[in-house]
């Protein structure tokens, strides 16, 4: 009995660790997101640790990878479940602190591959931390299924693949988009509120004083026409989450400042969206196939913009550097950055395609075709 408890344990934990580890390793650049929203909502020194959030999530990817292989396969147990200990004693905590201050919508564990809320994350830690006593309390039961130099081959095999799988989605695009923007996607459709969508539900509480004392009330028993109270304050809190769709924050601005999102969405030829979502962060490399880019929809009649979540100022900066350092006097999108450069919410553009500078391309208000412009 001992044995098939540590065997079904064994399973578990192999399993969730390398579906969490691969569904993260094909957008290690999300993982690295969620971290620096982590960081940015716990504020104070945590945001001097943004610079690190991409090799923090690298190593976090890799480690859960490699722990769920070595389980999976009965490799070195008693080394990794001691380790998933570890990993666990730290993470539940921390989940029950996130489940409890709500300082980010959702954990990340699962990218966006699925998504759960902070409390259901924090309860399956709970499930997880107690297999992995199970396990740490019946592994003697279990024999070695690998020996020597065998188990070392495994854990490098792990490793190897691991790190090219999350190479090539970095310098490329993830290979599964499990983003609302993927190819095929109409967002016009996935901006829509159904008829029967449920709200947003709020608490609201009415502050009134009498006699220097202060007292909260309820919409309902707020005391109306009578002259003695003082009104003070109203608060509001949510205290539960309507409906909300897919795509909430797709909205670009030009230069003037108008809003021509519908202006591209309804338009009947492609439409050509360079997202370079921060300046600062973009691949100048890459700004020559940019402007190749530009030159090529002009000829074809077709609309052409870089959208960015950069202030006018930056945007203003950039292009003149980059103006400065092209001789060639050719048309470029950064000699004429008004008509070129829109601003969009940084963080959409992040959901939208994980490079800086990326493509997509939209027709009819469906995502046509999307690339990392590296890969051009």
């Amino acid at each position: 009995m001992k044995k098939i408890v540590a065997h079904i344990s064994r399973t578990i934990l192999g399993l969730v660790f390398i579906f969490s580890g691969i569904v993260k390793a094909v957008d290690p650049l999300g993982t690295t997101y969620k971290i620096e929203d982590y960081l940015k909502a716990f504020g104070g020194f945590f945001t001097d640790l943004m610079p690190l959030a991409e090799t923090a999530a690298i190593i976090l990817i890799a480690v859960e990878f490699l722990l769920g292989v070595c389980l999976l396969l009965n490799v070195k147990t008693a080394w990794t479940s001691g380790i998933s200990l570890l990993f666990y004693c730290v993470m539940t905590p921390l989940t029950l602190y996130i489940a409890i201050n709500n300082p980010v919508s959702d954990c990340g564990c699962f990218g966006d591959a699925l998504l759960l809320t902070n409390w259901q994350t924090f309860w399956k830690n709970i499930v997880l931390l107690l297999l992995v006593i199970v396990l740490l309390l019946t592994r003697k039961s279990v024999p070695a299924t690998w020996t020597g130099w065998m188990e070392g081959v495994w854990a490098l095999v792990a490793a190897a693949a691991v790190g090219g799988f999350m190479v090539y989605n970095l310098t490329h695009l993830p290979i599964w988009d499990f983003r609302p923007y993927k190819v095929g996607n109409n967002i016009p459709a996935l901006m829509e509120y159904p008829e029967d969508a449920e709200p947003d539900q709020y608490e609201i509480k009415l502050i009134y004083a009498k006699d220097g004392v202060e007292k909260a009330f309820t919409l309902a028993d707020y005391p109306k026409g009578d002259s003695s109270w003082t009104f003070v304050d109203q608060q509001s809190k949510l205290v539960k989450k309507g409906y909300e769709p897919p795509i909430h924050d797709f909205e670009i601005l030009n230069m003037d400042y108008e809003d021509i999102t519908y202006d591209i969405l309804e338009s009947e030829m492609p439409v050509t969206l360079v997202v370079m979502y921060d300046l600062a962060k973009t691949d100048k490399r890459q700004l020559n196939k940019v402007s190749q880019l530009m030159r090529a929809c002009l000829e074809r009649g077709e609309s052409f913009y870089i959208l960015t979540g950069s202030g006018e100022q930056t945007i203003s900066e950039f292009c003149f550097e980059i103006a400065i350092m092209d001789e060639s006097n050719e048309l470029t999108p950064f000699n004429h950055p008004s008509q070129c450069f829109c601003t969009c919410d940084p963080v959409t553009l992040k959901t939208i395609v994980r490079a800086n500078p990326g493509v997509i391309v939209v027709q009819n208000g469906n995502i046509i075709d999307k690339y990392n412009l590296r890969n051009k």
